[in-house]
């Protein structure tokens, strides 16, 4: 049972931060090193501050940027530059942003929700993670004690009860409402009714709840919860059994998930110049040159109604390969053994371990250097026709049904199988564990 939970959110005080689009920042796993020197020079008071703060050569392991960003919280608080709202309250939030040409809006709550252990399968994981961000954000939960960023969730509302409650909020005055730099709108209603609250508590409550974007944040408090509970002797109630949360339906059609395409360079040309011939024995190949008319509209379709293992394989060389798998059953001894039927049909498994282990030798400590990720197409393809890269693989969105399936059966996707875009910003609203 999810056991959902209003909590008081420490926002910025409006009457000091008056342009709110100047303060909000990307979550910490998507700002490289140039966005994140451009955020702490937009506004002393950025976020970035807390969610993401500078390394610098003098740090010890007693003072980093970890201890930085806990001063820094305290500091803000005592200034009222942040102040904790004060009756607890679920978080409506609206997400209006553009992409491709189109129109959206993201509607979810922004919540406290009950840590389980995966073994319970309330809360349910899609996707693979790293070691090194989880280290991270454990080390900024005991800095802080606090949820910077918010784990975004998915759940079912087949019925629209969920959608009928919150309707009802927006004739409400929101508590934030801005546009961003980058056009996109943000609309943040606090639920404080005891009515509403009880009603989204009790249509949540017998439903799983599937982690979309955030599993190294909920990794990490998993992790913090079992290092409070091992120091106070046992389970205490306190506010590390909770985590934030941004819950969406999975029928939202502000939900839009972009495919990471794979782009390659580093790998010996002979490695490069064999990967053609063992192609056409395992896919139907199909030449599109880049110069075609409409060849990117083409390789769009291609992928949209090809079927699961279809992937665009985009070379330096002014041709496209459309690949098709022969038979998909004949992919299915390059996968782990372990890993389930609806597993070894992704298009993102077949892709990396077919092509990429199989084919290409590529091994997981070569990742770093050799292997990165784009979210655009387009983008992708310049990397490689500018010889950035080598390389580009092309693939299509993995589709909510698949997430929903892969977490049901126990599985995971491969890492980097989704993008839920926009991401959702920090510094909206945050989780502070002693206004619990």
């Amino acid at each position: 049972m999810a056991d959902i939970r209003p909590f008081r959110g420490v926002r910025y005080d409006q009457a000091i931060i008056d342009d709110l689009a100047q303060v909000i920042c990307p979550p910490y796993d998507i700002i490289p090193p140039q966005v994140q020197s451009e955020l702490y020079a937009r506004s002393d008071y950025n976020f970035i501050r807390l969610e993401f703060a500078r390394e610098l050569p003098q740090d010890t392991a007693s003072k980093n940027k970890y201890t930085r960003s806990a001063s820094t919280l305290e500091q803000w608080l005592g200034q009222g530059i942040l102040a904790v709202d004060e009756t607890p309250a679920v978080y409506l939030h609206d997400h209006h942003f553009r992409y491709r040409g189109k129109e959206y809006r993201r509607r979810g709550i922004i919540a406290l929700v009950g840590l389980e252990e995966w073994e319970s399968r309330v809360i349910r994981p899609h996707e693979g993670t790293l070691a090194n961000p989880k280290s991270d954000r454990l080390a900024l939960l005991r800095a802080l004690e606090s949820n910077t960023s918010s784990i975004l969730a998915l759940y079912e509302d087949r019925e629209r009860r969920m959608a009928s409650v919150l309707v009802r909020k927006e004739k409400d005055e929101p508590v934030i409402q801005f546009s961003a730099d980058n056009g996109e709108k943000h609309v943040l209603w606090a639920i404080g009714e005891a009515e509403i609250l009880a009603q989204i508590r009790q249509n949540l409550a017998l439903k799983p709840l599937y982690i979309a974007d955030g599993h190294h944040r909920y990794e990490s408090a998993l992790a913090y919860r079992r290092e409070r509970r091992r120091k106070l002797g046992g389970p205490s109630g306190d506010g590390f059994d909770f985590v934030m949360m941004m819950l969406v339906d999975f029928a939202d059609p502000g939900l839009v998930i972009l495919p990471p395409h794979r782009l390659i360079r580093g790998l010996p040309a002979p490695k490069m110049d064999g990967l053609l011939n063992e192609v056409n024995s395992l896919f139907q190949v199909e030449e599109l040159p880049v110069s075609a008319p409409e060849a990117w509209s083409r390789a769009e379709h291609f992928l949209s109604e090809a079927g699961q293992g279809s992937i665009v394989l985009c070379r330096d060389r002014g041709k496209n390969l459309l690949l098709k798998p022969h038979d998909s059953k004949s992919l299915e001894k390059f996968m782990p053994v372990s890993r389930s039927e609806h597993y070894k049909k992704l298009t993102v498994s077949i892709l990396d371990h077919v092509i990429l282990e199989k084919l290409l030798g590529l091994q997981r400590e070569q990742e770093d250097k050799a292997l990165a990720y784009s979210y655009d197409h387009l983008d992708a393809a310049r990397k490689v026709l500018s010889g950035e890269y080598q390389m580009a693989f092309l693939i299509s969105p993995v589709k909510t049904e698949a997430i929903k399936t892969i977490a049901d059966v126990g599985d995971r996707m491969p890492r980097k199988s989704t993008y839920f875009y926009p991401k959702l910003p920090s510094g909206l609203v945050f989780y502070r564990m002693a206004e619990h």
